[in-house]
Order: C-alpha cells, then sequence, then structure tokens
C-alpha cells in the first residue's frame, strides 16, 4: 500500500493572518490575553516568531508587567531574540494587523482549531508509521493508535469556571427530584436498601472499590449489583472480566436469578420446572443493557477505549472491572506499587471523564487475616495505598463464617455477611448486615428475607422445581 504523495506534500493546516490577529490584539488591550491564554498555549502557534512573541506576552503578563511594543522589544532584544521575530518592521506589522481587540477570543479559537489538525496529522502519521512495523501485535497497535487520538482530545478539553449560582440551580433540580420521588437515590441502585441509603447508591464520576480476601464473593456481590442496575434500573453496564470467562459469567447469573444451585446445573442434574425458569430468566438478561469484556490481560487504556466506544454507541450508566491487580501496567518495568497507584489515578479519571461510576473490585493482603476480629480495614489494601487515597468509597465484604474453626461456629454464623464501609468521601462511614447465600451466589439485605426461610426452602427443593421467594 502507498501513501498518497499529494498528501504528504501539502502544507501544513495553519492560519498566519489568525495568529497576528491574537498578537496584535494583546498589544491594543493587553487584558486580553488572559482570555487568550485560556484557549491558547505557545505551541499553539504555527509561526516561530508568532509562537516566541506569544511565549514573551504570557510571560509579562504573569508577572504583572505592562505589555506594549516598546517593552517587548526590549524583553526580546534581551533573549537575543529580536531579528529571530523580524525586528520592529514585525512588531508594526503585526499592531497594524487587527483595527480592534474585539475579536482576539474568535482569532484564538481559530488559531487553536489548526493546531488540533496539526495534532491529528501527526498522530496519524506515527500510526501510518507503527502499522508498517511488524515489531507489534495489531491489538496493541489499535490500542496505542486510540490512544494517541484521545491524547489530543484531552489535551484540548478546557475547563471551565462555574457560578456558585449555576451549581446551586444543578443541586435544587436534584433536591428537586428526590423530594419528588421521596424513594429516589442519586446514583445508580445497587439492590441493597441499607446500602443505597447510606451511600446514595453508585454516584457518577467516583470510583468506588469493593474489596476483600479471597471467597468472600466479591464478584458474586459485584454480579448481584450488575444484575440489579441493568434489569431493575435500565441502566448500561460494561462488565469488564480479567478472572472468568463470560460463559462462567452467564452460569452465575442465570443461576443466580432463577434461583437454581450452580452445582446441580454444571451436573446437568436440573428438572423441568428449573429449565423452564433458566429459559424465563435467560430471555430476561438477554434484554438487560448489559455487555461483558471477557478478554485477559487488559491494560487501563484499553478498557477506557471500549468504555469510550460504548458510552457513544448505546450509552453508559456503570463500568463494572473484576479485578484491579489483573488490569495489566502500561510499563511492566515501573514497580508494582507505582504500577498500581497509576491503575487506580487512571480508573479515577475514567470515572470523572465518562461521568460515570467505576466499582472496581481489588484484593485484601494477608494481614486481614492476622488481625484479631478477622475484620478488613483500609491498611489491608494490596500493593498500595493509592488505592485509598484515589477511590470516592471502599467497601469490604466480610463473611465471618469463612474464619470459623469448628462445626457449631460455622452452623451460628451461617449466612451472615457484612458490607463494611470503610471511607466515603461524601458520607458516613458504617456497617450493612447482609445474608450470602452460596447455593445461588447470591447477597441479599438481612431484612428481607430471613436465612432460616432460605436454608429450609433450598432443602426443601426437589429436581421438579419449586417456586424459590
Amino acid at each position: 500500500m502507498k501513501i498518497n504523495s499529494e498528501i504528504l506534500d501539502r502544507q501544513p493546516p495553519r492560519n498566519l493572518d489568525a495568529e497576528r490577529g491574537v498578537l496584535g490584539s494583546i498589544l491594543l488591550v493587553p487584558t486580553v490575553c488572559d482570555e487568550v491564554s485560556l484557549i491558547l498555549r505557545p505551541e499553539d502557534f504555527y509561526d516561530d516568531a508568532n509562537r516566541i512573541i506569544f511565549t514573551h506576552m504570557r510571560e509579562m503578563n504573569d508577572g504583572n508587567q505592562r505589555i506594549d511594543t516598546m517593552l517587548l522589544s526590549e524583553r526580546l532584544k534581551r533573549a537575543e531574540q529580536y531579528e529571530q521575530i523580524g525586528g520592529a518592521s514585525y512588531l508594526a506589522e503585526i499592531l497594524q494587523s487587527v483595527p480592534t481587540a474585539a475579536n482576539a477570543a474568535y482569532y484564538a479559537q481559530i488559531v487553536r482549531d489548526k493546531a488540533t489538525l496539526r495534532a491529528l496529522i501527526h498522530s496519524s502519521t506515527e500510526i501510518l508509521r507503527d502499522a508498517y512495523d511488524d515489531g507489534t501485535a495489531p491489538q496493541e497497535m489499535l490500542a496505542q493508535a486510540e490512544q494517541k487520538i484521545f491524547a489530543i482530545l484531552d489535551a484540548r478539553s478546557s475547563g471551565h469556571v462555574v457560578s456558585i449560582e449555576e451549581i446551586l440551580h444543578e443541586a435544587m433540580s436534584r433536591l428537586d427530584k428526590r423530594i419528588t420521588h421521596k424513594h429516589a437515590i442519586g446514583g445508580v441502585e445497587t439492590g441493597f436498601r441499607d446500602y443505597d441509603n447510606l451511600t446514595g447508591g453508585l454516584m457518577n464520576s467516583e470510583l468506588i472499590i469493593l474489596a476483600g480476601r479471597p471467597s468472600m464473593g466479591k464478584t458474586a456481590l459485584a454480579l448481584n449489583v450488575t444484575e440489579y442496575a441493568a434489569m431493575k434500573g435500565g441502566t448500561t453496564v460494561l462488565f469488564v472480566s480479567l478472572e472468568m470467562a463470560s460463559a462462567e459469567l452467564a452460569d452465575r447469573m442465570v443461576c443466580t436469578l432463577a434461583q437454581i444451585n450452580g452445582q446441580r446445573l454444571r451436573n446437568g442434574m436440573v428438572g423441568t420446572a428449573e429449565r423452564t425458569r433458566l429459559v424465563e430468566k435467560m430471555n430476561e438478561l438477554g434484554q438487560a443493557p448489559l455487555y461483558v469484556d471477557d478478554t485477559p490481560s487488559r491494560t487501563i487504556t484499553e478498557i477506557a477505549a471500549t468504555a469510550r466506544r460504548l458510552k457513544r454507541r448505546d450509552g453508559l450508566g456503570l463500568i463494572v472491572i473484576d479485578y484491579l491487580q489483573l488490569i495489566e501496567p502500561d510499563n511492566p518495568r515501573d514497580p508494582r506499587q507505582e504500577q498500581v497507584a497509576r491503575i487506580a489515578r487512571r480508573l479515577k479519571g475514567l470515572a470523572r471523564e465518562l461521568e460515570v461510576p467505576v466499582l472496581c473490585l481489588a484484593q485484601l493482603n494477608r494481614q486481614a487475616e492476622a488481625s484479631r476480629d478477622n475484620k478488613p480495614r483500609l491498611s489491608h489494601l494490596r500493593e498500595s495505598g493509592a488505592i485509598e487515597q484515589d477511590a470516592d468509597v471502599v467497601i469490604f465484604v466480610h463473611r465471618e463464617e469463612y474464619y470459623a474453626t469448628n462445626e457449631e461456629d460455622k452452623a451460628n454464623l451461617a449466612g451472615q455477611a457484612e458490607l463494611i464501609i470503610a471511607k466515603q468521601r461524601n458520607g458516613p462511614t458504617d456497617t450493612v448486615k447482609l445474608h450470602w447465600f452460596k447455593d445461588f451466589t447470591q447477597f441479599r439485605d438481612a431484612a428481607q428475607v430471613p436465612y432460616e426461610e432460605f436454608e429450609q426452602f433450598n432443602a426443601a427443593q426437589s429436581y421438579a422445581g419449586e417456586e424459590p421467594f
């Protein structure tokens, strides 16, 4: 494949008149430098002379120095750049390039747009070069290409100052909705009433860490939340599974929904009524806006790319990742603690960028089992304290039954589970009581159905299949 030589021979996008218009406007009315600086950076100028002049203008403005032709000339002379920019004749040309400074922001936007096009051309050229190099795997190359394109968008995104009046209008609107719908919450509902009341649900732009030791039920809890959000709440959910295959996830979800023992399903020991329930729940689950990515060894860049595409195509209300320590680092040579810290920061950035909650599972270190009461703490988060720092909410799932050493204690603790809200940036910390039904890999609110009733149902359930509670 040959690259069209006509494309390569064309001049990069630029508008030198607009560049001179920006500089001339600042010389006429120096106060517009603040407005222009919010739009432009020195590297956005195509012409070297214009870039040098704008750099000096910004430095003078930042230093509270007056900007005029004479002072600018003296500064350029001291920097030995006066002749480089064209001397007095070019400064005079700039000053005469615009009759008024009223259109400074408009000129600045033109310069910025041309700089964006040049950046796009540069990134595209790098992508073309990499595509001809056989040393990189195609999937990795695609991820790098998308990262380069989105880096342009991220770099050009500019923040804006919002008045407190606008912020209060939005706050009042949210308050009105909660008052009108008395049981409504602000975020994505999890299906666990006490947790939702304490936290307001999974809030947009927040990073929620769900942590626990192995076999505590982290994945089961995440799937329970996913099922409820997608099926009951109609929320579009992206479930990124780095540990389990999509087929295994599907088996667990339909067993939970149909209230069928997972082991019996794996062994094919289900009756007619149970098969009917399975088909019904499969049909219901198939209609839910739920997407699963079970590609192993995903990097945060690849996860972000998948989420952005889904957001643009179908909308997105929740991202669930199982689990943080299995996310591949962008730079494997970095120390592990730095890798995890960088991943946590980027997950928080992804939540803010897409304005959706990110629920990410995480492992705890062995210190949790060495503690006197076996209860997990923030210091037990594995491999990095940055997880605690960047997370808006940290939840631990804990089942004391797991640590029981004799049959009597196991019987007394059977089915008891806790959601420990160890950190909540915008709310209280507390513990939520849950019931754990291991046969269905399901958590439920402790007050919803007594555990004993479920145990009786499970023991009496025949292969013909009785209707569950």
